[in-house]
């Protein structure tokens, strides 16, 4: 198995993916609990830079408290490789995407340096992830998961994002994805 990935995120209440439709075959519905907004991804960094880019995000909060932010979604959009081999299919943001957008790119590019020594070279794209496409989806079953993205109305589906989760890998990924191993407060 490879290095957990790890990351700080703003987490999301994802009540909502229970009521969405069944996905098509080869699809896997975020749970719950692993609904979140990402302000910085640090892949297979490792615990301990994780921790060191948290700990300056404590820094750099005691300096300037980051404020807690309504957010909206809208439409839902594959994101990550092209459009025929994305890896996750993706709200975006209708109100708050502004804020956000300027908020990560605020605090992105150091927290990475912290944890990864590298920096993003990608504007910032504040999104929701609420499904992702297994391993072996075929063209077809892709096709599928983009009508079903489409059909989708979370023009309703607010949140307020109050804290800031360091996240990783769940130890039983056959059940969430995500656990929080850390969180701060916002505000």
């Amino acid at each position: 198995m490879p290095r957990p990935n790890w990351f700080l995120a703003f987490p999301i209440d994802g009540a909502f993916v229970r009521e969405l439709p069944p996905l098509p075959p080869h699809f896997r519905l975020f749970h719950p609990d692993d609904v979140h907004l990402t302000l910085a991804f640090f892949g297979g960094s490792g615990e301990e830079n994780a921790r060191r880019a948290l700990a300056l995000f404590d820094e750099r909060a005691k300096q300037k408290p980051l404020p807690n932010l309504d957010v909206s979604l809208a439409e839902v959009v594959p994101l990550g490789g092209s459009r025929r081999s994305y890896t996750a299919l993706s709200a975006l943001l209708a109100q708050g995407r502004a804020e956000l957008c300027a908020l990560i790119g605020e605090h992105r590019d150091a927290l990475l340096a912290a944890a990864t020594g590298r920096r993003e070279a990608r504007p910032p794209k504040p999104h929701v992830s609420v499904a992702r496409p297994r391993g072996r989806a075929s063209e077809a079953q892709r096709a599928a998961g983009l009508a079903w993205a489409e059909a989708l109305d979370l023009s309703g589906v607010h949140a307020r994002l109050d804290r800031v989760a360091l996240y990783t890998w769940h130890a039983v990924r056959h059940e969430r994805l995500f656990e929080i191993v850390a969180e701060r407060r916002l505000g």
